[in-house]
């Protein structure tokens, strides 16, 4: 296994709608890269990234909510191909996210409560899994970036200005 990349705002793929897998690419390779991009998701404290994270248009996400938090050993990983959403709960959350793409920063964001979500495994099976709490949470905040949609784009106009604003100043501090 390797790890990845992973590609910070403002770089222009983070904004790229990302493509749908055929099954022919359902091989080794998509599952090696699945496997990369969970150990780079483990090696950045993170909890889910999906493809474009690591500069991939592809709809592929990693997902594990469950990992131990000290050891970042793996808890109960999801792989997730062509995920979308087909159920949103009427009722919402909000809760506070950061991103790995999106270093150092966090706010609160309103989530459905509960998703039913469509996918297929690296293996080419469909599946559907019903989440709520902070997995449903995780799904919606990954399933946006394969649609280009960062976390900071669900805030207002001045808050998302705000964050923006310390991003432009760390990155010229790097």
């Amino acid at each position: 296994m390797a790890k990845l990349k992973v590609y910070e705002y403002p770089h222009p793929v983070l904004k790229k709608k990302s493509v749908k897998l055929e099954k022919e690419e359902l091989n080794d390779e998509l599952k090696q890269l699945l496997d990369d991009m969970l150990e780079t998701m483990y090696a950045e404290a993170g909890v889910g990234l999906a493809a474009p994270q690591v500069g991939i248009s592809k709809r592929l996400v990693v997902i594990d909510v469950e990992q131990d938090d000290e050891g970042g050993k793996p808890g109960n990983p999801l792989y997730l191909v062509n995920p979308e959403i087909i159920w949103r709960s009427e009722e919402k959350v909000c809760g506070t996210e950061g991103c790995l793409s999106v270093p150092e920063q966090r706010a609160e964001v309103e989530r459905y409560a509960e998703v039913t979500v469509r996918y297929l495994t690296p293996q080419g099976e469909e599946k559907e899994l019903k989440a709520d709490g902070f997995l449903a949470v995780a799904l919606q905040h990954e399933i946006d970036h394969l649609d280009g949609i960062l976390y900071i784009d669900h805030l207002s106009r001045l808050k998302r200005q705000m964050v923006v604003k310390k991003l432009m100043k760390r990155l010229k501090s790097v």
